[in-house]
């Protein structure tokens, strides 16, 4: 019997099925490679923080958490004979399931120190896979994990270890445990038959949205971007009287969420809260999630959540603008908005706020840089005001005519403009002063070509 039901939809034991769920979590230990000459804007601390946070974000029982230094990088386990075979004595004596490695392994690495060790392995990617896998919520954050999930696994089709199977019987699934594949070659079919049919359904999606966004033409797009845990759900909940889920966990935000919200001056946006971003976030996932994250490829403003409280916040910061970067996001066309978050936590310790925030520069080119609590709502009128100053500088302001009978011509204008204000009706017609996005001034042009009366160029 095949894995896939008759809908498509994966049953337990296939591809899809990510952690292994019993009544005790997974006893695990923790590896961070200190790899020599290897450069990284975090420093080693953070980066074990950081990893510990990804395993605790989905309940792993953190056994023993090290940092190895790798003088060199050892194309069959990564991290060395002698640091596998310390691993192996702490994996036995202290009953370890599963070990992570904070590192892009190789099949061959995974599976070396798999056999090495006796302890299942995992890392980066996948634990970072795992993490999306318990998050999804929606229908399509589910098919975006099971993508990337997919296209990770096509790689890494190799027997189990037997004594896996022993340890965990056969009710396991997913990276977790199970029975060793005994049809390699027929299961990577039926993941790239699948893979297939994830992408056509994915395609399905950002058609959707792509309708769904015409409907707001007209109306700006403000996208919360951030690193994972910045404290994004919690601005946009602030910023909109919402109720998203935000909780101080790594990747507590996974689908797209966007809501109306008025500016001080009346003018409406729709703002977009997004997944948060992490360093070397798994290129396969930023692929798998490019559907959703369209909403801050096509944003007017973006706003850049920092926890300005992280003694890690520069480099994290720097990582977000390389993906925004691989995005096609610029300063240059699109204006950034930096949004230092949790400022309720710095000036303590004797250190003045101001004196603290003076000691912190933008991590890119910004439109503005706007201190805020989401946790207080200090700073928050302040953002929206920067929101509608940034929006107004991309703008132009136009007089346009409208003959009566060009009916037609009104609704393109509330469609695609922003109607500032609408003269008294004459007989030729009626007079519109109306606010122009850079994105819809060739079609404003071209469409009034002839009856535009002034601008405020």
């Amino acid at each position: 019997m095949s894995e896939f039901d008759d809908e498509g939809a994966v049953q337990k034991g296939g591809p899809k099925a990510f952690i292994d769920q019993r009544d005790q979590p997974f006893r695990v230990g923790i590896v961070v490679p200190d790899v020599r000459g290897h450069f990284s804007q975090h420093s080693i601390e953070a980066r074990q923080a950081e990893f510990e946070g990804l395993a605790g974000a989905i309940g792993l029982d953190v056994q023993f958490s090290e940092v190895v230094k790798v003088r060199e990088i050892k194309p069959a386990t990564f991290i060395g004979g002698g640091h596998t075979e310390t691993l192996a004595g702490k994996v036995k004596e202290d009953k370890i399931d599963l070990l992570l490695i904070d590192a892009q392994l190789t099949a061959i690495q995974q599976r070396n120190l798999e056999k090495e060790t006796a302890a299942k392995v995992l890392d980066r990617t996948g634990l970072i896979l795992e993490i999306f896998g318990d998050r999804a919520a929606t229908r399509e954050g589910v098919l975006q994990v099971e993508l990337a999930h997919l296209n990770y696994q096509k790689g890494r089709l190799v027997r189990s270890w037997t004594h896996l199977e022993r340890q965990r019987g056969s009710g396991g699934s997913g990276f977790m445990g199970g029975p060793g594949e005994t049809q390699i070659e027929s299961d990577r079919r039926q993941i790239m038959d699948r893979i297939v049919l994830l992408e056509d359904r994915l395609e399905k999606v950002k058609k959707t949205r792509m309708q769904q966004r015409s409907q707001r033409e007209g109306t700006p797009i403000v996208a919360l971007v951030g690193y994972t845990n910045a404290g994004k759900s919690s601005l946009f909940n602030a910023m909109t009287r919402s109720e998203v889920f935000a909780k101080d966990l790594l990747f507590a935000t996974l689908d797209t969420t966007v809501r109306k919200l008025a500016l001080p001056h009346g003018r409406e946006i729709m703002l977009s809260d997004t997944v948060g971003f992490v360093a070397d976030l798994p290129t396969d996932l930023v692929a798998a999630f490019r559907a959703t994250l369209e909403e801050v490829i096509d944003a007017d403003v973006i706003l850049h959540a920092r926890d300005i409280a992280n003694p890690d916040h520069l480099a994290q910061a720097q990582d977000v603008i390389s993906v925004l970067g691989d995005l096609g996001v610029l300063a240059e066309t699109t204006p950034i908005i930096e949004v230092w978050n949790k400022i309720d936590l710095l000036g303590q310790g004797g250190l003045a706020l101001e004196d603290a925030l003076a000691s912190i520069a933008p991590a890119s080119k910004v439109a503005a840089v706007v201190p805020v609590s989401a946790l207080t709502g200090q700073g928050l009128d302040a953002l929206a005001l920067a929101v509608e100053t940034a929006l107004g500088e991309k703008s132009r302001s136009y007089h346009v005519h409208v003959p009566h009978s060009a009916g037609g011509d009104i609704g393109w204008l509330h469609s695609h403009t922003e109607v500032i204000s609408r003269d008294e009706p004459t007989e030729q017609g009626t007079g519109f002063m109306v606010r122009v996005e850079p994105r819809h001034k060739t079609a404003f042009l071209e469409r009034f070509n002839g009856r535009i009366d002034s601008s405020d160029a």
